[in-house]
């Protein structure tokens, strides 16, 4: 187990590095302000893209390295053994590190099953969990559902000339097996993450050339699927949760995160109407405004477990 270190040494602002259960956990910290960790999305994204300058303003934000990516360790199993379970261990370590009493857990994606699946197990130094673009399972159903909605998006960018490029990368999703691969994929199903790539195509391509990726393989260690349904273990979710979901989102779209925002006690919904899978983005001041309005609020209100339900739709 990570011994915790002075606040101020393993807060410091830059990249930091310690040794976690026999492997390397990296993180980066910006900011000042409650301590919220970031968890990128994938699995296998680089953390880069989740960089939330806005938010440093009022946030210090811990960016974490997710295991197996960029300079954190790799599994013995790798790239098998990425579980949700493994993860939140990760996270624990971290905090544990950082000697701080409680933070906030924002998770992106992948990050925000994650998040949530910490927020369940190991509530007990989390003030608030904020699930940014996350669904409650995963499985045929929320393939189906990404399946209509990238239906949605081809049907509304038929005219691009590279709309067949987007299809093809998500088609090549289900043969990837290595670092190589799994970047192309990303980089080439990115348009489809925002509300509209091509109508601000220069911006949106400097984070699409500059997005990295790692194969992890989604299997446990014994090669077999961590599929997902919190939908039971949501209900009893004793942690303030704010959801955020951009209206275009084509694989947590805005399906899911009504569905967590009914699921789980106290919640709050934000939706953000002029975006797709990257409204921190997108639209950064909305965003920081939800997280920072979040934070503030959690800082006096009582627990979702004093039966006293607050819900707050955008």
């Amino acid at each position: 187990m990570a011994k915790s270190h002075n606040n101020v040494e393993a807060l410091a602002p830059g990249v930091h590095a310690f040794e976690s259960d026999g492997v390397t956990q990296r993180y980066h910290v910006y900011g000042s302000g409650p301590v919220c960790l970031a968890h990128p999305g994938g699995p296998g994204i680089h953390w880069e893209y989740l960089r939330m300058p806005e938010l440093e303003a009022h946030l210090t934000m811990v960016y974490v390295e997710a295991l197996g990516t960029g300079e954190s360790g790799r599994l013995p199993t790798h790239p098998n053994g990425y579980t949700r379970e493994r993860y939140s261990i990760a996270l624990q370590r971290i905090i544990e590190h950082l000697g701080v009493p409680e933070v906030y857990l924002l998770g992106h994606s992948h990050g925000a099953f994650v998040a949530a699946y910490h927020a369940i197990r190991r509530p007990a130094r989390l003030a608030g969990v904020i699930l940014y673009e996350g669904a409650p399972v995963t499985g045929p159903e929320h393939g189906a559902e990404a399946t209509r909605r990238l239906q949605e998006f081809a049907a509304a960018h038929a005219d691009r000339p590279e709309l067949t490029e987007v299809l093809a990368a998500f088609g090549a999703m289900q043969d990837i097996s290595s670092d190589a691969q799994t970047l192309a994929v990303a980089r080439g199903v990115l348009p489809s993450y925002f509300a509209d790539y091509w109508r601000d195509e220069p911006r949106w391509s400097a984070v699409r050339n500059a997005l990295r990726a790692s194969y992890i393989s989604g299997l446990d260690a014994l090669g077999a699927p961590d599929l997902i349904d919190d939908r039971a273990d949501l209900a009893g979710l004793a942690v303030r949760a704010l959801v955020i979901v951009g209206s275009l989102d084509v694989i947590c779209g805005p399906r899911w995160a009504r569905e967590l925002h009914d699921l789980i006690p106290g919640s709050r919904l934000v939706v953000l109407e002029n975006s797709g899978h990257l409204g921190h983005l997108e639209e950064p001041e909305r965003f920081t405004d939800s997280v920072r309005t979040f934070v503030h609020s959690t800082q006096s209100l009582p627990s979702p477990s004093d039966g006293s339900p607050e819900r707050l739709s955008r």
